[in-house]
């Protein structure tokens, strides 16, 4: 089982790239049938661009056209558990609280589809969502700003929620290009989360259980933590 966590960006081909190891999974998952690779979208009520958008980052991956299911709702909606009934689980970005919300009713199933070892990959929003305790937006802690509002998903407070509890630490995205670092950071600080890694654009982190997490593409993942001197920062590159 693996975990594939993208920070976001708007390269198909390098995004493509860095899934090309999720789409193999889940073809050893299929076995000796074509693979099913769920496509999940929660999408603003005028997105006419996003399932073209992501579907053309896992053919990007190596995914045949017919092997992708979408399942691409609205806002509000919540996913059924036919969405997950595949043998990868790709789920891509938007308002990330909208796609906390819609996975309210089937979290403990994916973790057990997971966990059984149907590859998961998260882009933005779907890796942040995909933690425990889930950094959804905001911009203020206490008050004070810690990030751009135009970082905040719609949200004043930075909030965490649950999320799918595919990771035990928080996940925040487009680090580099949108300062989110110091969001991070600041969550780290107040104790809303204990520690977590914060993923620049072009770049996953893979969380995997036969081997030790590694960093690809381009930028870099952030990680940190809580120490008994204050936050630690550490750097990681591919």
């Amino acid at each position: 089982m693996s975990v594939f966590l993208l920070g976001g960006g708007r390269d198909v081909a390098v995004c493509g790239s860095l899934l090309e190891t999720f789409v193999s999974e889940a073809r050893q998952r299929a076995a000796d049938r074509a693979p099913a690779i769920a496509l999940l979208l929660v999408l603003e009520a005028d997105d006419d661009a996003s399932v073209d958008r992501f579907r053309e980052v896992l053919e990007a991956a190596g995914a045949e056209s017919g092997e992708i299911r979408v399942h691409a709702i609205v806002e509000g909606e919540s996913f059924t558990d036919a969405a997950v009934e595949a043998d990868g689980l790709f789920v891509g970005g938007g308002l990330t609280p909208a796609y906390g919300d819609a996975f309210g009713g089937i979290r403990d199933l994916v973790r057990e589809r997971v966990a059984s070892g149907m590859p998961y990959a998260g882009f933005s929003a779907g890796a942040s969502i995909a933690a425990g305790p889930a950094l959804v937006g905001g911009y203020r802690v206490g008050g004070v700003e810690v990030v751009s509002e135009d970082a905040g998903e719609e949200l004043d407070a930075v909030e965490v929620r649950p999320g799918l509890g595919l990771l035990d630490f928080a996940v925040d995205v487009h680090a580099a290009q949108w300062g989110t670092l110091s969001r991070l950071v600041a969550a780290v600080d107040a104790g809303l989360v204990t520690d977590g890694v914060a993923i620049d654009e072009n770049t996953a982190l893979v969380i995997s259980a036969q081997a030790a997490p590694a960093v690809c593409g381009s930028g870099q993942v952030w990680r940190v933590e809580s120490t008994a001197s204050g936050v630690h920062v550490q750097v990681l590159r591919a």
